[in-house]
């Protein structure tokens, strides 16, 4: 868990830093952000719901 959150506020700070200089951030829309967390929710679903499901 720990690394998901120094991930997660480093990429807060670079925000914060990107707003305060005024450079537009070189990643990918929300739209495709959003896609990406979906395919890393469905990526972990499977090996945690394999033994529920008797695979």
């Amino acid at each position: 868990m720990e690394p998901y959150l120094v991930s997660l506020g480093a990429g807060a700070l670079i925000g914060v830093i990107y707003s305060v200089i005024k450079v537009r951030s070189p990643a990918p829309p929300l739209v495709a952000l959003v896609g990406l967390f979906g395919m890393t929710i469905g990526m972990q679903a499977i090996p945690l719901l394999k033994p529920f499901l008797g695979l």
